[in-house]
């Protein structure tokens, strides 16, 4: 089974998030799924999440913290996904879909509406927005 290690943010706008629909030419197309993606060798997964978010939204994060980390496994794609999932609560600049995918804001409890990637649908259900002191003290990553 191949392994790959993600990282992904849950952008947050009051408490209503950033999703993002996979577009027609990629694997799971149609499907829902927190903005993100692979963290290359050597790179720790904070630093993954800044250079993902700037390259597949045109966004610079300015605050995020650990949410929580866990692997989904895809056994009909031989595939094993590690993901580190991170709530991203100040940004700069506004989330452009630079890389053909569809995005929309969501209330964050109504977010199971969508067609959620398989590997995101618990995250999902259980998702609520950080506490204030949470977003004050999160890991800046600049």
């Amino acid at each position: 089974m191949r392994h790959v290690d993600v990282a992904a943010g849950i952008i947050w706008r009051g408490t209503t998030i950033l999703c993002c629909q996979r577009p027609a030419d990629r694997v799971q197309a149609g499907f829902w799924e927190f903005p993100g993606g692979k963290i290359r060798p050597g790179e720790d997964a904070a630093h993954a999440l800044e250079r993902e978010l700037e390259e597949e939204l045109g966004i610079r994060v300015l605050q995020s913290q650990p949410l929580c980390t866990f692997t989904h496994s895809y056994p009909e794609d031989g595939l094993e996904v590690h993901l580190h999932f991170f709530h991203v609560t100040a940004f700069a600049g506004e989330p452009r879909p630079r890389e053909g995918q569809t995005l929309c804001w969501q209330a964050h409890d109504r977010a199971g509406e969508l067609g959620f990637l398989a590997a995101n649908r618990d995250l999902v259900r259980t998702l609520r927005p950080p506490q204030p002191s949470e977003s004050l003290t999160g890991d800046t990553v600049s």
